[in-house]
């Protein structure tokens, strides 16, 4: 092989290599869709942040303002919130999910409750290019957690099937997050 073929063959090499990389790094540059609780995920334009999820005891005075409007769960049910923050981060108005899921190891599916709290996330809303929720100077913004609450009536058995996954419905691929609880 002469000099000349072996510089053809390590040009073709270097290129190579180097298409390889872009590659790999054009993989890395994906948004993850499964995270763990207190990790951002980027579905769209949307940004959630999952800050804190639990489960509301209707007998406590803090909890009670979650679950305004709420009836008593029945024996064997409870009430689990997920609170979070949303940005919309493009250039666009974006409709919010109303058909949150919970989803246990069982598989076992628990869908997203209406509710009447000044802490709920407005199911379903609307959030404006650069719109943030909770809304600055409201209760679920100033109050102790920070977050727009997601509410969920699960069996007493979800705590025995855990971890559970809180899954977010986007047209641009459902995310995932692994709560901590």
């Amino acid at each position: 092989m002469g000099a000349r073929s072996k510089t053809v063959l390590l040009a073709v090499a270097v290129a190579m290599a180097a298409a390889a990389m872009l590659l790999l790094a054009a993989c890395g540059e994906e948004e993850e869709t499964e995270v763990i609780e207190g990790e951002p995920i980027e579905l769209g334009d949307l940004s959630y942040n999952v800050a804190i999820t639990r489960f509301l005891n209707p007998d406590d005075s803090e909890d009670e303002q979650y679950l305004e409007g709420q009836t008593e769960p029945a024996p064997g049910e409870q009430y689990l919130a997920v609170f979070m923050t949303i940005e919309n981060e493009g250039d666009e108005t974006v409709q919010l999910p109303s058909d949150f899921r919970i989803v246990d190891t069982t598989e076992k599916t628990y869908e997203a409750i209406e509710s009447d709290s000044p802490y709920a996330l407005p199911l379903g809303a609307e959030l404006g290019p650069g719109g943030e929720l909770p809304e600055s100077n409201t209760p679920a913004s100033d109050g102790p957690i920070k977050g727009a609450m997601v509410l969920f009536l699960v069996s007493d058995q979800a705590t025995e099937n855990r971890p559970l996954e809180f899954e977010i419905p986007s047209s641009s691929g459902d995310g995932k997050v692994e709560l901590d609880i």
